[in-house]
């Protein structure tokens, strides 16, 4: 029998490989950048959480969530409603701080 022990990480045992880039509807879509600030993402697999929930957004083009920073850059056809934004980030399991 062997035990599995996990550090703390939101990933436990599962890989860490995600960039946190999703690209929903490709390259070179005009549009609306922000830059969110997100608390408690730590390693690729948060980015990858945070970027998927947004991306499901209606308007939403593209998403970039860098856990080092706490950054979470989102490319839009028009602006986003921060309370979806908000809603999308707490779905995923962290917490909207706001703009950058």
């Amino acid at each position: 029998m062997t035990t599995e022990t996990t550090s703390g990480s939101c990933c436990g045992s599962h890989s860490c490989g995600s960039d946190g880039t999703v690209d929903v509807q490709g390259v070179g879509v005009a549009g609306v950048t922000t830059v969110y600030k997100v608390s408690g993402m730590t390693c690729g697999h948060c980015e990858g959480a945070v970027s998927q929930e947004i991306s499901a957004l209606d308007g939403v083009t593209a998403v970039k969530a860098v856990a080092d920073t706490g950054e979470v850059t989102v490319s839009s056809a028009a602006p986003l409603d921060e309370e979806a934004v908000r809603a999308a980030v707490d779905e995923a399991g962290y917490e909207l701080v706001g703009k950058a």
